[in-house]
Formats: C-alpha cells, structure tokens, sequence
C-alpha cells in the first residue's frame, strides 16, 4: 500500500505518542439473588479484566496488562465500582513493571466507588520502578456511608535479587478518600531526583528499597492492635495509627521479598479479606 510522505508523523514528538500504550477498565459489581455478580465491564487498550469462580461468596476481579509493562508516556485508567451491599477483591496478575521514561511520566489513575454496605478490597501486586522511571499516579476512593475498604499499595525501587536499584527517577502518588462525599484522608508523596540517594536516608528509608501502605476503613484501635501483635513476623519496619474512622499501616522493607512477607501477614491478620489467590502463587 502506497502512502504519501505527508501523511507520516513528520516529529519525533508524534512519533513517540503514536508508539504509547493506553488502557481503561471500568467495572461495575452488583450484589444480586443473594450474590455479588458483575453487571457492566468495559476494556480499552492493553487493559483486561478477569473474573476467576469463587466459592465464598465475594466477587475477585483480576486486572491484566497484555502490554507486558508500562513506560513513559503510557496512561492507564482503573475504574471500579461496588453497587449497594456489593463485596468485591480486586488486584492484579502480577507485579507491573514501570520501565524509563524519556522525559514524560507514566501516568496511571485509579478509582474505587463502593455503595451502601457494600465492601471493596484494592489487592494489586506491587509496582517495580526501573531506574529512571518516572510515575505519576492517581487514588480517589468515594464510599458510601456505612461501606467498608481495605487497600493496599506497594512500590518496589528496582528488582534486588538482580542487583538494580533506582538512581534517578520519579514517583508522584496523590491519594483521595471521601466518605459520604466528605474528604477523610489525603495524601501527597512526591520522590524526584536521586531516589537511592534520598533512600538512603535515616529520616526516610534508611536504605530500605520497597514501601507500602495499606488503608483500612472503617479503622480504629483494634485494628492497631491486630497489626502490632503481628511484629515478631515482621522482616521490614511497620507502623500503625488510627484516626478520624480510618486505620493506615505504612510499611519500609530492603526489598519486595521482605515486603510481600510482611503485607501477607497483616493482610491475614486484618481479617478484611480473602488474599487473592494470585499473591500466594
């Protein structure tokens, strides 16, 4: 087939935006004859979503990226919604790898929607960030009144066992939740520059290269207290605090192995949700 000169992208700008993977997932679960089913599921791009039988009665919902990882430029969009009395787990296949960026970030957003009584557990696996990547990532989370949420967020600065780390890069995370539509939690965090560098220290990580955190709502003491009787488990650092109807556990490990250690125990001892099955594989 013959095409005119003119018709080419003619800068390397457009070239570059042309090559960019983009995906969307927006998923709807209703609680319906005694079940939660899901009732609408739209995909774009390289985002897919799969719905794996369970016998508990909760509804698992696993996001896959058939483009094999994210880098510069890419953008991503996650939503999920649970309708009224609704119970949904959701996560990822695997670990998502974020490659370098040249110049423009990897943009992925996500949003979580849960109705009344209805409850919603953000499982993904954890992101690795390649030297030189560059995140910019986006939480907003509304729940209805009474509706329940456990999520779960880990970031792994370069892959231990095959000796990287993270010299250069960026990550950029705001995070939203809105209870009732009143605004209950937000967070900023903001990594830019020399990321080891910065790991490094005491006040910070203090060379520890994987961190996570996990949002538990409603959160109160007794959710303090099933975390700490979980420190002799512990490989990394864990801290605890509630407040305001909301319980936040952060946790600093050296590397994803140690991290993944200490979220599977918390998340068990939590008793929130069931572990998707692909954690534990």
């Amino acid at each position: 087939m013959d095409v005119a000169l003119a018709e080419l992208p003619t800068t390397a700008g457009a070239v570059f935006a042309a090559n960019r993977a983009t995906g969307r997932i927006a998923f709807h679960a209703a609680f319906l004859d005694g079940k939660t089913r899901r009732s609408r599921v739209y995909e774009d791009g390289s985002l897919r979503l799969r719905v794996p039988n369970t016998t508990n009665g909760t509804l698992e919902a696993v996001i896959v990226n058939t483009a094999g990882g994210m880098a510069g430029g890419d953008r991503f969009s996650i939503e999920i919604a649970a309708g009224d009395g609704a119970d949904v787990v959701a996560g990822t296949a695997a670990a998502e790898k974020v490659y370098r960026a040249i110049g423009t970030d990897t943009e992925v957003s996500t949003r979580l929607s849960v109705g009344v009584g209805g409850k919603i557990a953000w499982l993904p696996q954890e992101m690795i960030l390649f030297d030189r990547a560059r995140l910019n990532r986006r939480i907003d989370i509304d729940l209805a009144a009474d509706a329940s949420l456990l999520l779960c967020e880990a970031v792994v600065f370069g892959r231990a066992a095959m000796g990287e780390t993270v010299e250069q890069g960026a990550l950029i995370d705001r995070w939203r939740l809105r209870r009732d539509g009143k605004l209950v939690f937000a967070e900023n965090v903001r990594l830019d520059g020399a990321i080891t560098e910065t790991l490094l220290r005491p006040a910070s990580a203090r060379g520890g290269a994987a961190l996570a955190t996990v949002l538990i709502a409603p959160g109160d003491e007794s959710t303090c207290a099933a975390v700490r009787e979980c420190e002799p488990l512990f490989a990394g650092e864990v801290g605890v605090s509630a407040w305001n109807g909301i319980a936040v556990t952060r946790f600093c490990a050296r590397d994803g192995a140690a991290l993944r250690r200490d979220l599977v125990a918390v998340l068990a001892a939590l008793k929130r949700a069931e572990l998707p099955r692909l954690w534990l594989s």
